[in-house]
């Protein structure tokens, strides 16, 4: 506003040397109409209704406004005023109503309804305008017609206008409440006495059932006493093992955070088997050289689960299960670290003290390791053998007898030939750590142990089903191929706007390439476009999942009766990627009758030739079988025969035993030459194999509907009955 102190100038004026704008200044106390269309439940609501001006938004170009009927006040910019009316002008005596020519010009009339009966209307008293009354006529009704001359009729016959008399007459009293039916001619639902019932009242049915819902914040948890419980037991077990002492804050202390995470543990038949929390440091926090050093920490490879498997069911040994309580808590820290209290269970004493980690808890970055080495420390001084080419797998060897254990952080298989040996170790071990026996062996990380008659199937059917669930494919229409022959994959489509969902189900389908070999091109194809999919990978993503949803109960079979000799098929299409002409490299080898390991890559360099390609495949199936061999010397099996690898191309069969340099190999690298020495040596046999036998090929390429289905079976895929 201008001031004398400014020569009449504002200082809006002298800061931005522009005149300022008054033209959004009302008024106060002003009759007004507020656009409340944002504010109304559906589109027959009043769009406006006579409101009172108090006064301007001061986060917005808006304006308040008051309804007196309801003492609500509106926020709006689009307002229409009528300044010269003032509703709380007089309290007492009598005001004339407000004109209704400013609201007709810019709401429509409503359209006149007549009476069906006889009898006239109900007539308003007309009565002594007072503020109040002037806002409620004016939100209940709309002037008919335009103002007029006969007022006095159209109020008789139609709906009251907003008009005002000098004889007051005395208030209507109250009527009893009674049920009346509309008195206009339209057939409606109240005429024929249906009454929509109240959606709001049966929603109590919907929440019945609270069982299946993990709580998000530790207050949630503290209102259910099961949580509650399973929270008490995880601070009991945390204070019982020593894991932390109290200790005043310090300045140069790097303190981390701490979060409760609730998760409710299901059997492999969805059922709830308990309910679980954890305390869980937020590692996050952690400053490398400071509160933690190394943190890699090996698991057990699946192709060794999957070996010791094979060996164990051919040879009729138990499998038992063991899973370590608080696994974590049992490794001993070598860094000092220091936590934040529990939430929900500060000590009263000492609110201000934090935690001196004694020993590992979840969500440290350094707690995998710690676990892993107070574990093989243990293992170690009971006599079992670390593995060199797996240092997850344990090997005992005593008096002829044999044991081994596979390692996956807490979860243990233990597996030999000798049941009284393995319970008597089972007993040293539950002195020594907090374990719990799970009996036989049925399902683990996942994968559900199936027995039937031919020995056991591996399946990961309630996997299937929750990615399944989360896509909301569970009623897809089934397909019978994993990818289609055409078109083909290729770099195309438009990019997708959030890719998350995308990388999400791919990444869980990879988890499936446990049990399931069938889908290791498909799955290795979607992965090539994780930095960009696209529309069109989006479309090849729900064809796999219709592939699943039709082949929800097939899993891997371990024979019982399963011969020990390895051989492998090697496997590659050449050029088959039609974005870089890259090769696709595959192979599956087998223990026996089992299917124990497979790969399906892309190839990192271009080959000039199949036979190149092919040559490339069969280095890498090379390596691998190597490796198998390796395996199984530290578990003490002797295989009778070398192993062979079947490979349906002639020219790189022949290049792996002839030490021939031709013009099309002279470029390949001398690291795939190993193959040669090898063969020259004896220790492994390259045989030709025809192509209608090769079945590395389902993981090079798509292929058709029926040379699909024959060779997942020869592969080693079974389908059990659903349960």
């Amino acid at each position: 506003m201008p001031t004398p102190t400014l020569n009449l100038s504002s200082p809006y004026h002298k800061i931005f040397q522009t005149t300022p704008n008054y033209s959004k200044l009302r008024v106060f106390g002003c009759l007004c109409y507020p656009w409340l269309r944002p504010y109304t439940s559906h589109k027959l609501e009043s769009r406006s209704k006579p409101c009172v001006f108090l006064g301007y938004s001061l986060t917005q170009s808006a304006y308040y406004c008051l309804d007196p009927s309801t003492s609500r006040i509106y926020v709006s910019r689009h307002v229409k005023f009528v300044e010269s009316q003032f509703p709380y002008s007089s309290v007492s005596g009598p005001s004339s109503a407000p004109h209704s020519n400013p609201i007709n010009t810019w709401i429509p009339a409503p359209i006149k309804v007549m009476s069906s009966t006889s009898q006239p209307p109900l007539n308003m008293p007309s009565e002594v305008f007072t503020p109040q009354q002037t806002q409620s006529a004016a939100s209940t009704s709309i002037p008919i017609q335009p103002p007029s001359t006969n007022t006095t009729q159209n109020t008789q016959t139609t709906t009251p206008s907003l008009t005002s008399s000098t004889n007051p007459t005395p208030p209507l009293h109250n009527p009893p409440e009674t049920t009346t039916l509309p008195t206009h001619t339209m057939t409606t639902r109240a005429k024929n006495n249906i009454h929509k019932p109240i959606t709001k009242m049966n929603l109590h049915t919907q929440l019945s059932k609270s069982n299946g819902l993990e709580p998000t914040t530790v207050t949630k948890a503290l209102l259910d006493p099961k949580w509650r419980k399973a929270m008490s037991d995880e601070c009991d077990a945390l204070v019982k093992n020593g894991t932390w002492e109290l200790v005043p804050p310090d300045s140069t202390q790097n303190i981390v955070g701490c979060k409760w995470i609730f998760r409710i543990k299901r059997n492999s038949d969805g059922s709830i088997d308990r309910f679980k929390a954890r305390l869980v440091a937020k590692g996050f926090h952690q400053r490398p050289g400071v509160d933690y050093l190394d943190t890699f920490s090996p698991v057990v490879k699946p192709t060794t689960v999957r070996v010791v498997l094979s060996l164990a069911v051919s040879r009729g040994w138990c499998l038992r299960q063991l899973d370590v309580n608080n696994a974590f808590l049992q490794g001993h820290l070598s860094e000092t670290v220091h936590m934040q209290q529990p939430p929900g269970f500060v000590d009263q004493d000492h609110p201000s003290y934090v935690c001196k980690l004694r020993k590992a808890i979840y969500g440290l970055k350094q707690a995998p390791r710690a676990w892993y080495h107070e574990l093989r420390t243990f293992l170690l001084s009971s006599g079992f053998k670390n593995s060199h080419a797996d240092t997850s797998l344990f090997v005992l060897t005593t008096a002829g007898q044999k044991m081994y254990i596979l390692v996956y952080v807490d979860d243990l298989i233990i597996t030999g030939d000798n049941t009284k040996m393995i319970d008597s170790f089972v007993d040293g071990l539950a002195h020594r750590f907090s374990i719990k026996d799970l009996g036989q062996l049925s399902y683990f990380l996942g994968v559900e142990v199936v027995p039937n008659q031919q020995g056991i199937l591996l399946s990961q059917r309630r996997y299937i089903l929750d990615i399944l669930a989360r896509t909301h494919m569970t009623d897809a229409k089934p397909v019978l191929t994993p990818i289609p022959t055409s078109p083909p994959l290729l770099k195309s489509g438009t990019a997708l706007p959030d890719p998350t969902e995308y990388r999400t189900i791919v990444g869980s389908l990879q988890y499936l390439l446990i049990t399931r070999p069938d889908l290791a091109f498909a799955v290795n194809k979607l992965s090539q476009y994780m930095h960009t999919p696209t529309t069109d990978h989006w479309s090849f993503v729900k064809r796999l999942l219709r592939y699943l949803c039709g082949t929800i109960n097939e899993g891997l079979q371990i024979h019982r009766k399963s011969p020990l000799n390895l051989h492998a098929y090697s496997d590659a299409d050449w050029a088959g990627d039609k974005d870089d002409f890259s090769s696709t490299s595959a192979y599956v080898i087998y223990l026996g009758r089992n299917p124990v390991s497979w790969s399906s890559k892309k190839q990192k360099t271009i080959a000039r030739s199949s036979t190149e390609a092919e040559y490339r495949s069969v280095a890498n199936a090379t390596a691998e079988l190597n490796w198998l061999c390796y395996l199984l010397t530290d578990l003490g099996v002797q295989l009778p025969y070398y192993p062979v690898l079947y490979c349906d191309n002639v020219g790189a069969t022949q290049l792996c035993s002839n030490p021939v340099f031709h013009s099309r190999m002279k470029h390949v690298a001398i690291d795939y030459h190993f193959i040669r020495d090898q063969v020259q040596n004896g220790i492994l046999r390259v045989a030709h194999v025809s192509s209608a036998d090769q079945l590395a090929d389902a993981l090079t390429k798509p292929l058709h509907r029926i040379r699909f289905q024959d060779l997942k079976s020869k592969i080693g895929l079974l389908s059990r009955a659903p349960s």
